[in-house]
């Protein structure tokens, strides 16, 4: 037999943005729903708080660049109908630095 050998870079990838900041559990668990019906690949980023810190952020929900427009739409139209508060950020995630 023959494999072939695999080869790997030093470059990193990474397209994924911080699309919102969600507050509380409720709503995290309704927008993944959302995103998962719509076939939406995220992760959650949890933010180390403070006892001092008065913003309340239950985690930031991230998306492939790619899927940044659907996912924004899913999740205002989700927000109107249901009377969710997220913070959209629509910022480049850092999540991927650390990872190499």
């Amino acid at each position: 037999m023959h494999y072939m050998q695999t080869l790997y870079t030093q470059l990193k990838v990474n397209n994924e943005y911080e699309l919102c900041e969600v507050p509380d559990e409720d709503s995290k668990a309704a927008i993944e729903k959302e995103l998962l019906a719509h076939r939406i690949s995220y992760f959650l980023k949890f933010p180390k708080q403070s006892i001092f810190s008065r913003k309340r952020v239950l985690c930031t929900i991230c998306v492939n660049e790619s899927a940044i427009e659907e996912a924004e739409a899913i999740i205002t139209q989700l927000c109107e109908e249901m009377g969710f508060q997220v913070r959209f950020l629509i910022k480049h995630s850092s999540a991927g630095d650390d990872l190499f």
